[in-house]
């Protein structure tokens, strides 16, 4: 298929490394965008402070309390970030959303949004250098530890969640590994011990599995390190690592053989050379690699487009937000299952529509709309190039209720699809 002009292709980039563009971010530049959105990110709202959760021991009461603040907190906690997704303007908030489905972690079985925050925490601050840091911090994170049963996993008794998935979902994916391997890492992984109210977990040595292991042929006595270092330095890891990105930030279609060699050598650098080289693959700008929204983007993307910012929704509103989130399937810090959440054709089911208007009907509501005059003054306003005959008869329909206008607009296949 033909290439995107400039100003498609800037919205491109914008959708897949931000959370959409806002109006006047499509007259700049494909390299000036691309420069913009990968430089260093100073804050756009302020940090988050929660405290360690309670451990009730006492009497029925104090056990609901204590899950009374849980849920104050995690509602604290989406709200904070989706404040964030809504105020960034580079790729920061973007690649800890990435990293937040690639090492997708629930707070439902966590259940303490203090160690969920230190996570997302970690994303921020590690997203766009080199994976291996980040993956070395995250096999001893807290909350994947509780997550995936790391405290159950000692000498003696070795619990594989955790070796399992950060071998099959984190870093060199199905077909690269044996089960013996998967025994062997969960040995290596013994010992790891997370506190309710400690940041760090602790590595407890009598509970620890110190003997010699083999794990992808190298023999040793590993520790979590030590086996991080092992699994990364394979060749298949850097190549599933670049691919999940392109799959999330591309296309399901997978790079071609040259691409993926390009993009494997700018992974030995950092992540965020490795947007920079997407960014320069003809097949980033080739029409056909169109992917579906996620729900998250979608909704943040269009308060993005319309001006509307996180603080403008009372109470009722987030509530509302919230619920239509959930009815569209997708919540930050509550992904279904440790493969995170799905793609494509997934959310365009017609539960996820009903929602969707709902979400697109509460944000337009609090929009600034005088602009919005017509059919295609409200395709500008959202950054669309284009509407399809059908798409355009039906906001014919409600043309003169610019409300209206918007809210089916955003719904319309050619903005929940990110062409």
């Amino acid at each position: 298929m033909p290439d995107l002009d400039e100003r498609a292709a800037v919205r491109r980039l914008h959708d897949r490394f931000c959370f959409g563009p806002r109006p006047g971010d499509l007259d700049r530049g494909f390299a000036d965008t691309v420069d913009r959105l990968l430089a260093p990110a100073t804050a756009a709202t302020p940090g988050l402070t929660l405290s360690p959760p309670v451990v009730a021991k006492g009497d029925r009461e104090a056990r609901k309390d204590a899950n009374r603040q849980r849920a104050a907190d995690e509602k604290t906690l989406t709200g904070w970030w989706l404040e964030r997704m809504v105020a960034t303007d580079t790729a920061t908030e973007r690649l800890t959303w990435f990293w937040h489905g690639h090492f997708a972690t629930s707070e439902q079985k966590v259940r303490s949004p203090w160690h969920m925050l230190a996570q997302n925490e970690k994303f921020r601050r590690s997203g766009l250098d080199g994976f291996p840091a980040l993956a070395r911090e995250m096999v001893v994170d807290p909350a994947m530890l509780l997550w995936l049963d790391g405290n159950d996993n000692r000498a003696g008794s070795p619990n594989e969640n955790l070796a399992r998935e950060f071998l099959e979902l984190f870093t060199l994916g199905i077909g690269h590994y044996a089960e013996q391997d998967v025994r062997e890492a969960a040995r290596a992984l013994t010992g790891w011990t997370v506190r309710r109210d400690s940041a760090e977990a602790e590595l407890v040595a009598r509970r620890h599995d110190d003997k010699p292991k083999t794990i992808l042929g190298v023999t040793g006595a590993f520790t979590a390190q030590s086996f991080v270092d092992t699994v990364l330095a394979r060749r298949e890891s850097a190549e599933f690592v670049v691919g999940r990105l392109w799959f999330r930030l591309v296309s399901a279609t997978p790079p071609a053989p040259g691409a993926l060699a390009r993009l494997v050598a700018a992974y030995r650098e950092d992540i965020g050379s490795v947007l920079r080289a997407i960014a320069a693959e003809p097949a980033f700008r080739d029409q056909a690699t169109t992917l579906v929204k996620q729900p998250v983007e979608w909704a943040v993307g269009l308060m993005r487009a319309l001006g509307v910012s996180w603080e403008s929704l009372d109470d009722k509103a987030v509530k509302q937000f919230g619920n239509g989130l959930r009815g569209m399937g997708q919540l930050p810090f509550r992904p279904p299952s440790v493969g995170g959440w799905a793609a494509g054709g997934a959310w365009l089911t017609t539960a996820a529509g009903v929602a969707r208007l709902k979400v697109a009907q509460l944000i337009a509501e609090r929009a600034d709309l005088r602009s919005v005059t017509g059919v295609d003054a409200i395709r500008e306003r959202l950054g669309v190039d284009a509407w399809s005959d059908r798409t355009r008869d039906a906001l014919a329909k409600v043309a003169d209720h610019p409300g209206q206008l918007a809210a089916v607009a955003a719904c319309a296949p050619e903005y929940v699809v990110s062409r």
